[in-house]
Formats: C-alpha cells, sequence, structure tokens
C-alpha cells in the first residue's frame, strides 16, 4: 500500500483525509492491532484498514501533514482577501467624498440646533452620533433630524450634478424644475452604500477570529515539520521531498500574510483614530468603526426611500424646528475634524 507515498494531498482529496484523521486510533487501540496476530478477516473492516495503515510508517503524521497542505491555499486565499477588504474598507472612509460631506452637514446642523448654548460652535463629533440622528424628531413627531440632513445634501448634489451637464448659458436651465435635481441628489446619496461595500463588508468580520486563523496557520505548519524528522534515507517515495519543497514555499507565504495583516490593522487603526481621536477605548473591538457606518448605512438608506416617498409632497423645515431629547447629545466634541473648505454649493443650501 503506497498510501500517501508523494505527499500530493489532490490524490486523496481533502474530505478523504479529513475523514482518515478522525479515524486515527488512540495510542492503546494501536498498540492492540499491531499486536494482533489472529485471523485478519474476523476483524471488522475498519479494523482492517487501520490495521494496513498501521504497517506504514508514521502514516497519521503523514495525513495530519497532507491535510494541512491541502486546505492552505484555500485559508490564505481567505486570509489575504480579508485583510485586502479591511484595506479598501479604511480607504472608502477617508476617501468618501459623500461620507465626508454628510458628516459636515450633521456638524452644521447641530451647531445650527445648539446656538447659544455651550455645544453651539462644535468642531467635531464621534461616528457614533450618527445612529442618534433618527431620535432627534421634527415638529410633526414623524420626520427625524436624518431625513432633514439627507434632503440638505439632495439638494446640493442635485444641483451639481446637472450643473456639470447643462450650460449654465442655456435657456432650457430656468425650466428645470426642482424635483428634478431633488431626484438626482438623491440618486447620488442612495449611492453611498455602494462606494462603502467594503465597509458592509468588514463590518460583519471579528479582529479575533482573523487572529486566530493567522496563528492557526503558522502553528500547522508543526505538522509539516515534525513529519519531517522522520525522514530516513531507508524510506522510499517522493512524499518528503515534496513535503519539504512545500515547507519552504509556505513558510514565505505565511510571512507575507503576516505582514498584510499587520499593514491591514495599521490602516483600521489609522481611520479609527482619524475619527474617533484617542483609539485606545476601541481595542476591545478594534473593527467597532465599520459596525457604526455599516448600521447608519442600513439607516440611511431607509431614509432615503421615505425621502423619495416625500419628494412629491413638502420638503422638511428648518434644522431649528427639530426636539432635541434629553438624552440626544448632538455633536460629541474634539474628534472628527472636519474640513474649512466648504463648496458655495454647500453653503447656499444652508437653510
Amino acid at each position: 500500500m503506497r498510501f500517501g507515498a508523494t505527499g500530493n494531498p489532490e490524490s486523496l482529496g481533502a474530505e478523504l483525509l479529513e475523514t482518515l484523521v478522525k479515524m486515527a486510533p488512540t495510542k492503546e487501540e494501536e498498540i492492540k492491532l499491531r499486536e494482533y496476530s489472529g485471523d485478519i478477516s474476523k476483524l471488522g473492516s475498519a479494523e482492517q484498514f487501520l490495521k494496513a495503515v498501521l504497517d506504514i510508517p508514521f502514516a497519521f503524521k503523514r495525513v495530519e501533514a497532507m491535510l494541512y497542505r491541502a486546505n492552505f491555499d484555500t485559508e490564505v486565499k481567505y486570509l489575504r482577501k480579508s485583510f485586502q477588504t479591511l484595506e479598501e474598507a479604511s480607504k472608502e472612509l477617508k476617501n468618501s467624498r459623500l461620507f465626508l460631506k454628510l458628516l459636515e452637514a450633521v456638524l452644521r446642523t447641530g451647531n445650527r440646533m445648539n446656538v447659544g448654548t455651550n455645544r453651539g460652535d462644535a468642531k467635531a463629533f464621534k461616528l457614533d452620533t450618527l445612529l442618534k440622528l433618527v431620535d432627534i424628531k421634527g415638529t410633526d413627531g414623524k420626520t427625524t433630524l436624518l431625513h432633514f440632513v439627507v434632503q440638505e445634501i439632495i439638494r446640493s448634489e442635485g444641483t451639481s450634478t446637472d450643473s456639470k451637464n447643462v450650460n449654465l448659458q442655456d435657456s432650457t436651465l430656468s425650466k428645470v424644475k426642482e424635483d428634478d435635481f431633488g431626484k438626482q441628489g438623491l440618486q447620488v446619496v442612495t449611492g453611498l452604500s455602494r462606494d462603502l461595500s467594503n465597509v458592509r463588508k468588514a463590518a460583519g468580520m471579528d479582529s479575533d477570529v482573523l487572529s486566530s486563523y493567522v496563528s492557526k496557520l503558522a502553528m500547522g505548519l508543526e505538522k509539516v515539520r515534525l513529519v519531517l524528522q522522520y525522514d530516513k534515507p531507508d524510506i522510499q517515495g517522493k512524499f518528503f521531498h515534496s513535503m519539504k519543497l512545500f515547507l519552504r514555499g509556505a513558510d514565505e507565504e505565511i510571512s507575507r500574510i503576516k505582514s498584510d495583516e499587520r499593514n491591514a490593522l495599521t490602516q483600521v487603526k489609522e481611520v479609527t483614530q482619524y475619527f474617533h481621536g484617542d483609539t485606545a477605548k476601541e481595542e476591545a473591538h478594534p473593527f467597532r468603526i465599520f459596525v457604526i457606518v455599516r448600521d447608519f448605512l442600513n439607516v440611511l438608506d431607509h431614509v432615503c426611500k421615505e425621502v423619495g416617498k416625500m419628494q412629491d409632497r413638502t420638503m422638511v423645515g428648518s434644522a431649528r424646528s427639530f426636539r432635541i431629547s434629553a438624552t440626544a447629545s448632538l455633536p460629541v466634541l474634539n474628534r472628527y475634524n472636519v474640513r474649512q473648505d466648504r463648496s458655495s454649493d454647500e453653503e447656499s443650501s444652508s437653510p
């Protein structure tokens, strides 16, 4: 029986290798099978198979090494893709023009609401505040502050989008209705979820799980090193030569994966610090920033649908028409640093 002679897991398949690993006998069972000298036909089929396998040197250690090798490429691909997603999510948050514009609109609106208070000239707020926008109701008791902010962005985006496509001297421009601007702006705002698609993916990840996968991949390589200790000149077959080549390449691959992990976590920490300042409180949940934004995008999508229905009726009033509950806190100070170069269309959209 030339079981695993080449060390190539494809000759057996990962499923069969997993089954074989589960069939591995205990030390006591192994001794009994080796010492059995009776009629082999009187043993059960499983015992007959195991006794035959035990005649192969280091059979189950080979199986464990081969199973690790069979799953290696899949594990590496998953980890590399995960770390790439984290890097892309970090870039999306920092570079999304619309997301930053929305944050600025929230800050301006909060300052208008808080005129005359010690929170009336805020320069920053934490992203957690975004989730509170739907808790602040308008005077009608139905419309929320997020509805107002979304409509403010819609006006701005609709106008800027149309001006790119229409000559300002064109006489037909004056005939473009306000609701046309609104529809164009709404399309831009509803596209934010698409623009932050990697943020949504990153929100579903767990830093501890990813870290454990990397550790497990690195420690699993010891199974290959262990079986290579039994390499002897008198043992025939290509198993050990094949495993030595795999070990060399796998070692280099794991080093690259660890480097990818460090780079990704550094970028996540940087984007968290960019929006939240001190990251010490976020260390227990390093991907929390993505969870906050994902939850906000879910709320935003719902509000955009409602605003779309409202466009045929009345627009929301001014920021001062919203009631602030005793538990509301908008904005939280000294975190997200907004840009000062607001465009003129944003300013003109301010009520």
